[in-house]
């Protein structure tokens, strides 16, 4: 029987803007917390990082448009399209950053963004807070598909989506746009009941 009532919402509107952005602690001692005003050097820096900017549309020209970005992120969580966290010492200063872009709460998806420093590169910090960040998105605010896109050519992202636990569901040809021309991505995906 075909029902005329429609598809409820996977997450109800409002989930996310009623909440506070929670600081959600990694194995390895480190934390991810909300952005700060005071983190615009640390935009400013990553920026400037050619490895970065290489696989990130990240265009941060000077600490007051990194403040403005910082305060872009808050709105975003209030707007429930993001939620965007920095990856930090307890009590200090911003390493990375990871969240969800393209959220889509009545749809129960979104759609993974990081990037790390050189300094903080190789410990398996980005697998660690991938692992997090997925597990509060499924099973604290409800989504039900999570997506992880990189470009083939950047193997890096390929191992982070491996080892979260991320399974390889095909390649999208000539899928986004980068400094150098249009790349192929993998399309890697995490869903209800993987973890």
């Amino acid at each position: 029987m075909i029902s005329n009532s429609p598809i409820p919402a996977v997450v109800a509107a409002g989930r996310m803007s009623t909440m506070e952005q929670p600081v959600l602690a990694l194995p390895s001692g480190l934390e991810l917390r909300p952005w700060h005003l005071s983190d615009a050097d640390v935009l400013v820096a990553a920026g400037r990082d050619p490895g970065i900017r290489q696989w990130n549309r990240l265009l941060v020209e000077s600490p007051e448009d990194a403040r403005r970005r910082v305060e872009r992120m808050h709105e975003r969580w209030r707007g429930e399209v993001s939620a965007i966290w920095a990856i930090a010492r307890p009590g200090g200063e911003a390493v990375g950053l990871i969240g969800w872009g393209d959220i889509d709460l009545a749809g129960g998806s979104a759609e993974i963004v990081y990037w790390i420093l050189p300094a903080a590169r190789g410990g398996g910090v980005v697998v660690e807070a991938t692992k997090r960040v997925s597990a509060w998105a499924l099973n604290d605010l409800g989504l039900h598909r999570l997506r992880l896109c990189h470009s083939v050519a950047n193997p890096a992202s390929c191992r982070v989506a491996e080892k979260a636990g991320y399974s390889l569901e095909g390649t999208m040809r000539s899928a986004l746009l980068h400094a150098d021309g249009w790349h192929d991505e993998h399309l890697h995906a995490l869903v209800q009941g993987d973890i």
